[in-house]
Formats: C-alpha cells, sequence, structure tokens
C-alpha cells in the first residue's frame, strides 16, 4: 500500500529482526493483484500472497472484478482467497452485492482447497448466515482483525475457524481482552492489519508487521502465559491453516 512506498525494505528487515519471518498480505481487487505479485516475487520466501475481493471494492461493477480475481487465483500460487467477507460499516448500498461476491469467493475456495480469510465488519449477523447456508466440513479459514462478542466468538468457533486477533486488543477500552480469553490458543491467530490498527504504544501511527510482537505479548498477559509460549502456538496454528506458506 502506498504507507510504505517511502521505506518498504526497512519495514520488512524490523519486521525479520524480531523474528516476524512471514507476511501474508491480502488483495484488495483488480488494482492490486500487480504490486501484490511484485512484492511477492522480490521478497520470495517472506511475503505470500492471497487472491480475493475485499467487501468494501465491491461495486456496480464487482462481477468483472470477480471475473479477474477468479482467473488470477485459479493461475497463480496462492496461500489464501482474501481478504473476503461482508463490510456494513461505511456503506450498506451494496449488501447483496457483497453477500453474492462472499458466497462465490467461498465456493471458490472448497474448489481450490485454500483457506479463507474473512473480513466482518459490523455484519457477523450476515456473515454467519451465509456460512450457515454453506456448511461445508471442507471451508477452513480464520475471523480476520475480531472484533466480535463473546457470542459472536462462540459461533466463529463453531465453524471450525481460527480467530485472528490484532491491535485492537491493546486498546484499552475496546473490551477485546475479555473475548480473547474465550478463545482457546490452538485457535488463534496474530496478525496486524498494517499499516492500520497499530497496537499500544505505536496507536494512532502507521502499523508494520513487526509489531505483531506486542500484540503476542498482550495475549500472553490475558492467557498468563509467557510470550515464547504464544509465539510458538500461533506459529503452529498458521503452519496448519497456511498450509502452502510453510
Amino acid at each position: 500500500m502506498e504507507a510504505f512506498e517511502e521505506d518498504l525494505e526497512e519495514v520488512i528487515g524490523r519486521a525479520l529482526k524480531r523474528g516476524v519471518n512471514r507476511m501474508f498480505l491480502p488483495n484488495l481487487d483488480s488494482s492490486s493483484i500487480g504490486r501484490m505479485s511484485r512484492l511477492c516475487r522480490h521478497y520470495e520466501g517472506t511475503c505470500f500472497p492471497m487472491m480475493g475481493l475485499h467487501p468494501t471494492s465491491v461495486k456496480d461493477n464487482y462481477r468483472e472484478e470477480l471475473k479477474i480475481i477468479g482467473v488470477a487465483l485459479r493461475k497463480g500460487s496462492y496461500i489464501a482467497v482474501g481478504e473476503i467477507g461482508i463490510d456494513l460499516y461505511w456503506d450498506k448500498t451494496f449488501l447483496s452485492e457483497q453477500q453474492d461476491a462472499f458466497r462465490t469467493q467461498l465456493e471458490w475456495a472448497i474448489e481450490v482447497d485454500l483457506p479463507v480469510v474473512i473480513h466482518a465488519r459490523e455484519s457477523f449477523g450476515e456473515i454467519f448466515d451465509i456460512m450457515d447456508e454453506m456448511a461445508n466440513a471442507n471451508l477452513t479459514g480464520v475471523f480476520h482483525s475480531f472484533t466480535g462478542s463473546r457470542e459472536q466468538v462462540k459461533k466463529a468457533l463453531s465453524y471450525g475457524f481460527f480467530i485472528g486477533i490484532n491491535g485492537i486488543v491493546t486498546f484499552k477500552n475496546s473490551g477485546l481482552d475479555s473475548v480473547a480469553q474465550e478463545i482457546p490458543l490452538e485457535r488463534l491467530l496474530l496478525e496486524t492489519d498494517a499499516p492500520f490498527l497499530a497496537p499500544v504504544p505505536h496507536r494512532g501511527k502507521r502499523n508494520e508487521s513487526a509489531y505483531v510482537t506486542e500484540i503476542a505479548a498482550k495475549i500472553a498477559g490475558i492467557h498468563d502465559t509467557d510470550l515464547a509460549e504464544i509465539a510458538k502456538i500461533t506459529t503452529q496454528n498458521a503452519r496448519k491453516l497456511f498450509k502452502k506458506a510453510f
């Protein structure tokens, strides 16, 4: 993304120095495919691409976008179908289109045997309805940047999915720390969502992959264990879900 244009090499270098040696990149729409692919080629073995149409990119032309995404998915080597889902925070205009795009991409994930990375923002009910409708045991994935309630985390876990926790868990009044207590460590993944949602003490600044260690430290405190144990377990979880990156 543009936020990293000036110092991308330094950003990746800082992550590697902290032991963050794999960075998983979600696609946004047809305009991001080329940039993401070049980045992953340049940092082969460190940066790994996903392929999907992000819900906030679903507009009137979403069918044309899906055609491009579908071709790319079947041609390339990707670790997941993502980032996909439904976002009703900014705009509800294209809800039906988002629902259709989400269903379509879930079907693709089953077809190509890849996990999905689900974006659910003010849309857990709509997401769960489609997940229940699909009801496919071969569907695997993660609810990314999870911000739901205790009831919603239980529902998300019922699909056999992982839960992605990022810097929001470090925010003082987010309430996500109490929800994170409900997530078994063997079903938890760490993420940054960089350049967004930088954890404390970097809140309000540009986020970057190195800061995943701050999130790991917070989760260690919530689950009353140490940082090394969290790193070990969440790495094992990532290996289990994103097999093509290991």
